[in-house]
């Protein structure tokens, strides 16, 4: 994990979905670089509370956890509303809370769909656009959108969970055409196989035939990259798709 140079000191970033995986690396590589984090996650845990209690004691950062469920518009808007209540400037939004979903196409139910974009597309669509209106009147900004590499493969059985994350990336290229104006940046990560508890539910057959990734990534690893975009290293990219795989 990046951490010596505190790339992110001054800086106060929004998380969704960091209680575990690749959102709870890229809070601890964030806190550790020096920044103020609003910490979105679906409820209280004692775990989690506890963590980022520790995590703001020994990086001398300030932590604040913000509770609301992705699914629920209006949780979400008295989420917003604390987060601008704080009158903090908000340098950075990672969108990384999502569900997996793995099933063939034609076992896909309506049901499964409507649920996946709900959480992979249109919560994080409606919770940039509450953000984005803060970082429109600050005149700059950062947005970073975790993918997938499922939606640049067309993986088999990831038919729902692929369309969801190549939405992402959609929208992601249009907010940086539409935000760059404001000095808004928008880029996207694609993670391939990561071990997180989302891998442990994925059934043998998909993961061999995941296009014969060499090696599982671990979530420091795209904690990583989001880092390098989240930082001023990567000050003229905006648009993008960042693979993270490992190679082939």
């Amino acid at each position: 994990m990046v951490s010596s140079s505190r790339l992110l000191s001054g800086k106060t970033a929004v998380i969704t979905g960091c209680n575990r995986g690749i959102g709870k690396a890229i809070l601890d590589n964030y806190a550790t670089n020096g920044a103020t984090i609003f910490a979105c996650v679906r409820k209280e845990e004692k775990e989690f509370s506890n963590h980022i209690r520790i995590l703001s004691e020994k990086n001398a950062v300030n932590i604040i956890p913000i509770y609301f469920d992705a699914r629920n518009k209006e949780e979400m808007k008295q989420g917003v509303k604390k987060i601008k209540d704080s009158k903090k400037q908000i340098d950075i939004l990672v969108n990384n809370s999502g569900i997996g979903h793995n099933a063939h196409f034609m076992m896909s139910s309506l049901e499964s769909l409507k649920e996946v974009f709900d959480v992979n597309f249109i919560a994080p669509f409606l919770f940039t656009q509450y953000i984005a209106k803060i970082m429109v009147r600050q005149k700059f900004g950062n947005i970073i959108n975790i993918s997938s590499t499922a939606a640049l493969d067309a993986s088999e059985g990831k038919s729902i969970y692929g369309a969801s994350k190549a939405a992402l990336i959609c929208i992601t290229k249009i907010m940086a055409s539409e935000l760059k104006a404001f000095g808004i940046r928008a880029n996207s990560i694609a993670p391939g196989l990561t071990d997180t508890d989302m891998l442990s539910f994925l059934p043998k057959e998909f993961i061999v035939n995941s296009r014969e990734q060499k090696e599982i990534i671990q979530p420091s690893e795209i904690a990583d990259t989001a880092l390098f975009l989240a930082s001023d290293a990567s000050a003229q990219i905006t648009g993008q798709v960042i693979r993270v795989e490992g190679g082939k």
